[in-house]
């Protein structure tokens, strides 16, 4: 069914600040001042609370050394996707600041949101995408990541641009920008994380076909298209270094746990404490207040499609972001064996539109209770945000104790004469490598990338250094190096390092 145009203006030439019912013709308003204000607090919020002293995490070190001359790049895995690192290739090329790179992610992502929810203003009133993008930007995951060189924050907003693209191409074939903007969006989706690409695309493929007044070529032809562009690189890449397209999916596979039929939901719910990764995820669920929301969710979406429904005017506009951030999500909770919540990023964007609707809609004029209506509302709204700050604000509270730590140790080893051109291996040799400029390279594991034999023959030219956690055992090459102390690194504690090549300089007593 084809949704009606855009919503009648307030009366007296005012923009609308209160919406009749989902059914009548109820004020749009300018959604500008909504997106705006929701993006630029977003940005702002983030980098005066989130972003001070937080460093570097272990993917980020990944994606920013395959660009940033502070250290040869590691070791590139089967599962990762290379756009992340051609979004951060502009300033990473011109300073190694990590200050730097978080203000411009940040503004970045604060213009993304807009952009992202500036698709939508001729299908949803503008109380609705304002709320929306708040309820989205004021969720730990998101403020968390918002700075961040990871993907998952962007495919959310290629997901958000090209189902929003879609369905106003969809219904006005007249509107020209929007299939390319369609294919746009899938395409900058598939660039970042091919898989969820797929999985954005098929609703919408499927709905392209179900529905007859949508039954245009065009949009299956883009839609295919957009995935096509968007994964070209990581196929590409398949061939050239991973042996072929099958090969790198089979080792995507390997290094996620071997995908398959899963029951993650409960990882998820644990990992909303602010874990950044639950795997393997069979730790205490701590904190339950951290975690109500997920299981509210699913209820608030189900009331806003069901208002849109007894109204019709933006029924089919909710249902479809319903399915696809659904969609999204099914993967992560039902086919990977353990939880990070950044993976539903994604999934939360498009479901906070069904969201807001029903939020929106629940506060529209009544001839009584409507006070009592909004202010159920607001207090709700208001505890939610709050519960989501304490959280962020503990999660990067530990990034930033373990940058001071990370500092430290890399100080160490550079006292210990392990200075660029320098090779880490072992614990946390990622982290390690990129903050002491030097080279991480694995024998072994999931970043296999070099032989025994060929790192003990790095050491003719260059320091090596074995870092083993408390517990662990040297390999037999590092053995007769000489062991030496490092600071903790977070949970990582009795670290020690052993050391080839250069020795630091004697001191006088």
């Amino acid at each position: 069914m084809r949704e009606s145009g855009m919503i009648s203006q307030a009366r007296n030439g005012a923009a609308g600040t209160v919406l009749r019912g989902p059914g009548s013709a109820a004020p749009a308003g300018n959604p500008l001042p909504w997106l705006a204000a929701v993006s630029a607090a977003f940005a702002l919020l983030h980098l005066a609370l989130i972003a001070p002293g937080l460093g570097l995490g272990w993917d980020e070190s990944v994606y920013i050394s395959q660009v940033s001359p502070q250290a040869p790049a590691a070791f590139f895995s089967a599962p990762r996707a290379r756009g992340i690192t051609f979004l951060v290739a502009p300033v990473t090329a011109l300073t190694t600041s990590v200050v730097a790179l978080r203000v411009f992610m940040a503004l970045l992502a604060g213009g993304g949101l807009f952009l992202a929810l500036w698709v939508w203003r001729r299908l949803l009133p503008a109380p609705v995408l304002g709320l929306a993008g708040g309820l989205f930007a004021g969720l730990w995951i998101t403020m968390f990541y918002a700075s961040q060189a990871m993907p998952n924050l962007w495919v959310a907003y290629g997901a958000l641009a090209a189902v929003g693209c879609f369905l106003r191409a969809a219904r006005s074939p007249g509107d020209r920008w929007a299939p390319v903007g369609m294919a746009a969006g899938v395409a900058f989706a598939a660039l970042m994380r091919p898989t969820d690409a797929v999985w954005l695309a098929l609703p919408l493929a499927v709905a392209a076909v179900v529905i007859r007044a949508w039954r245009w070529p065009l949009l299956l032809v883009l839609l295919a298209a957009g995935v096509a562009v968007g994964c070209a690189p990581w196929i590409v890449e398949a061939y050239v270094s991973y042996g072929g397209l099958a090969a790198r999916l089979e080792r995507a596979s390997e290094i996620q746990g071997r995908l398959g039929w899963y029951f993650s939901v409960d990882d998820h719910v644990r990992a909303m404490d602010g874990r950044l990764l639950c795997r393997p995820c069979d730790v205490p669920w701590r904190r339950p207040a951290a975690a109500l929301w997920f299981f509210v969710l699913p209820l608030l979406v189900a009331a806003g499609v069901r208002t849109a429904s007894r109204g019709r005017r933006h029924r089919t506009t909710v249902v479809v972001a319903t399915v696809v951030g659904a969609a999204l999500a099914a993967p992560y909770l039902f086919t990977v064996g353990y939880a990070a919540p950044r993976f539903l990023l994604p999934a939360y964007a498009l479901l906070a539109l069904p969201v807001a609707y029903g939020l929106v809609y629940a506060c529209r004029p009544r001839p009584r209770g409507r006070r009592i209506a909004v202010g159920i509302v607001v207090a709700a709204v208001a505890a939610h945000l709050t519960v989501q700050y304490l959280v962020v604000d503990r999660a990067a509270d530990r990034v930033r104790r373990s940058t001071a730590d990370l500092e430290r140790v890399t100080a160490e080893l550079h006292a210990l004469g392990v200075r660029p051109p320098c090779v880490v291996s072992g614990a946390e040799a990622i982290r390690i490598a990129f903050r002491a400029g030097c080279a991480s390279r694995q024998p072994r594991g999931h970043d296999e990338s070099i032989t025994p034999q060929q790192l003990t023959a790095a050491t003719r030219n260059r320091p090596v250094a074995v870092v083993v956690a408390e517990g662990g055992r040297p390999p037999a090459y590092a053995r007769a190096w000489p062991a030496h102390p490092l600071p903790d690194l977070g949970s990582r504690t009795g670290l020690r390092v052993y050391v080839s090549g250069p020795r630091p300089p004697a001191t006088n007593g």
